[in-house]
């Protein structure tokens, strides 16, 4: 568990409607219910049209600021392999990055005026050595029933690096933010993610 003096600082990072802003509130609800003061802020682009979603969450025993500094992300959870890569930067060189194993093709790649990078994981992993984390995240959201489901997959497994935030509390979270006819899904769908990386 980080130390409550400390700001922790967490940069979101997807394409519109993976979930991205409904991920970062799981995360304020879970952090202000373990005794941190959380504060977040949220740039949407042209998410509609599939543009790019980020999230500044950051949590500890005063946060003054919502906004990280460039270069002071202590953790990168990104929801598309693209978008994490295009916020590489924001992290701090002993940061955590936790990837979901997808693509989603801008137009511009769509259209052949560029192409995809190819080896994502492996650029992070040349600069931030064993601590990246892929995740198969539609993956196991398709095999439990929706493939929407994958922005919890990543919360579950982004969970384990506070073990001292008990399961119930994640849990109870994302069940006060998620409709009640999906909540069974969401819950299996965290404790995959939690699987997938522990």
């Amino acid at each position: 568990m980080e130390k409550r003096d400390k700001v922790t600082n967490v940069f979101l990072s997807g394409v519109g409607g993976q979930g991205t802003i409904l991920a970062s509130n799981i995360l304020a609800a879970v952090f202000s219910s373990a005794g941190y003061d959380v504060k977040k802020a949220e740039v949407h682009g042209m998410a509609q049209r599939g543009g790019d979603v980020t999230t500044h969450f950051r949590f500890g025993k005063k946060v003054y600021s919502p906004l990280i500094k460039f270069g002071d992300a202590d953790y990168l959870l990104a929801f598309e392999l693209l978008e994490g890569l295009r916020y590489i930067n924001w992290v701090k060189d002993d940061g955590k990055i936790v990837l979901n194993n997808h693509k989603i093709y801008p137009p511009v790649v769509n259209l052949g005026e560029m192409e995809y990078p190819e080896n994502i994981p492996d650029i992070f992993r040349r600069y931030f050595n064993g601590n990246v984390y892929v995740v198969e995240g539609v993956e196991i959201a398709r095999r439990l029933g929706n493939i929407q489901a994958a922005n919890v997959v990543l919360i579950g497994a982004f969970s384990n690096f506070f073990p001292e935030i008990k399961e119930e509390l994640w849990i109870e979270s994302i069940k006060s933010l998620i409709p009640e006819r999906i909540q069974e899904l969401n819950i299996k769908a965290f404790l995959e993610g939690r699987r997938a990386l522990s």
